[in-house]
């Protein structure tokens, strides 16, 4: 016997907002593979919360840290709307339980997922934002982020490491390395290597090794996109 969801009540409390339209809550909660989606999704909520998320966090802290400069502020972006995060606010609302899912799914664990819950928690916000209006949105935002948002930063990766987890926090596939040129001789040899993310420009960097020229061209686009700033100790 399957057991009985709860009342959605139990989520707009933990949410501290109340939907005017219920029915956009219950967009925000239903998976692809649920028969009672009729075609409906989270996919376009959670389409448009990521980009509330996006606003609402990078407001949040420009006036949380006035005097941060704008690298400090992109790398505190990237680490609180990586996919990571907005699972981990997902299990602090409890969405699994209000997940509508396909019984495949929901025998495979699907409502424990963290893809599934960071794209559900994105969806909400989403949702929001069309049922309250921005501020809603921004204050759900804060309420849920907050924690995070005054935490201390992480300490800084090399280039490589900071590349990869800037890409996953923006849903992005794994950056990808190649020669572009190799010259020198063996005992002595000169990499040139080219570093792609998609959506991105490609980017390019110098070594002695492989590695040395992989790192080099990961700060450089890190630096490019404003991730990090020249201050930044990185392995270049």
């Amino acid at each position: 016997m399957s057991r009985r969801a709860p009342h959605p009540d139990v989520l707009t409390e933990k949410l501290e907002y109340q939907f005017t339209n219920a029915e956009l809550l219950d967009e925000a909660l239903t998976h692809v593979s649920a028969p009672q989606g009729r075609g409906k999704s989270y996919q376009r909520l959670e389409f448009l919360g990521d980009r509330v998320l996006g606003l609402a966090i990078s407001q949040l802290l420009f006036e949380t840290f006035p005097a941060a400069p704008e690298g400090e502020l992109s790398r505190r972006l990237a680490e609180l709307v990586r996919r990571e995060s907005c699972a981990e606010i997902a299990r602090s609302w409890d969405v699994g339980p209000h997940l509508k899912i396909g019984a495949g799914e929901a025998t495979a664990g699907e409502r424990r997922n963290p893809a599934i819950l960071a794209d559900v928690c994105e969806s909400i916000i989403g949702a929001v934002f069309l049922d309250g209006g921005y501020d809603a949105a921004r204050a759900l935002i804060g309420r849920a982020f907050a924690d995070r948002l005054n935490a201390p930063q992480r300490a800084m990766r090399d280039p490589k490491s900071a590349l990869q987890e800037w890409a996953q926090g923006r849903g992005l596939p794994t950056p990808t390395y190649g020669i572009v040129e190799q010259t020198g001789p063996d005992h002595a040899p000169k990499f040139r290597i080219m570093v792609k993310v998609k959506g991105t420009e490609s980017e390019f960097g110098l070594g002695a090794s492989k590695r040395i020229a992989e790192q080099a061209a990961a700060r450089r686009l890190l630096l490019r996109e404003g991730v990090w700033t020249e201050d930044d100790n990185g392995i270049a």
